[in-house]
This record gives structure tokens, sequence and C-alpha cells, in this order.
């Protein structure tokens, strides 16, 4: 990964590569600027606002693309557990009883925190009128 030209453009490329988990030796060296210089941009709140942002957005694209997948291996999960070999079977059946607790608490999470958000916004609502 290049740095792009002048100070601002190392200082992105080393947010974004401090973000996907390069060391600091490493995201100096590939973004072009000295390790003692990333250890100071390091130091401050709006650099390290910078890496959590790009963290996240990076984090989210990964998601995404396992939410594009996720189906197909569902499907493949499904198709193994009809296997001649019981081993398969086995296989298939842990990852799927191991999975589906998880889902399960995951969107029970995500049901409850949207009603606490929606319950917040009518208090909120409430209160300014």
């Amino acid at each position: 990964m290049s740095a792009k030209s002048g100070n601002g453009g190392k200082r992105e490329a080393a947010a974004l590569l401090l973000a996907v988990g390069r060391s600091v030796r490493a995201a100096a060296s590939e973004a072009g600027a000295a390790e003692r210089t990333l250890r100071n941009w390091m130091a401050e709140d709006a650099f390290q606002t910078r890496v959590q942002t790009l963290r996240s957005e990076v984090f989210g694209r990964a998601v995404g693309a396992l939410c594009g997948v996720s189906v197909r291996a569902a499907r493949t999960l499904a198709k193994l557990l009809k296997s001649q070999d019981e081993k398969v079977q086995l296989a298939a059946a842990k990852a799927i009883l191991e999975a589906t607790p998880r889902l399960r608490e995951m969107t029970d999470l995500e049901e409850r925190l949207q009603a606490v958000e929606r319950q917040t916004a009518v208090h909120e609502e409430g209160g300014r009128q």
C-alpha cells in the first residue's frame, strides 16, 4: 500500500494501515513516515478517532461480505448433513449447533436494542413538547 504525497496522505495511509492491524513499525514504513512521527500522531485524539473510524468501516465491509455468503454457507451445511460420511454429518451438525445459539443471542440483542432506542426516542419527543 503506497502513501499519497504529502504529510496528510501519510497520516491517512498510516491510519488505514493501523486500522487493518499493521504494527506501528510496519504502518510507519509502508506509509513513508518515521516511526516516531507515527507515535506522535497516535497521541492525538483526532488521529485515534480516524483510526477507529477506518477500523469500523473496514469491519463493516467484512461483515457485509460475510452476510453475502452466509446463505450459501448455511445451504452447504444443510447439504453436508445429508452426507454418507458420518464424520462429515457430525462436523456439520456441530457447526450448526454451535452457531445457532450465538445467532439467536445476537438477534435477541438487536431486537432489544431497537426497542430501547424506540422508547428513548418516544421519551425524548415527549420531553420536547
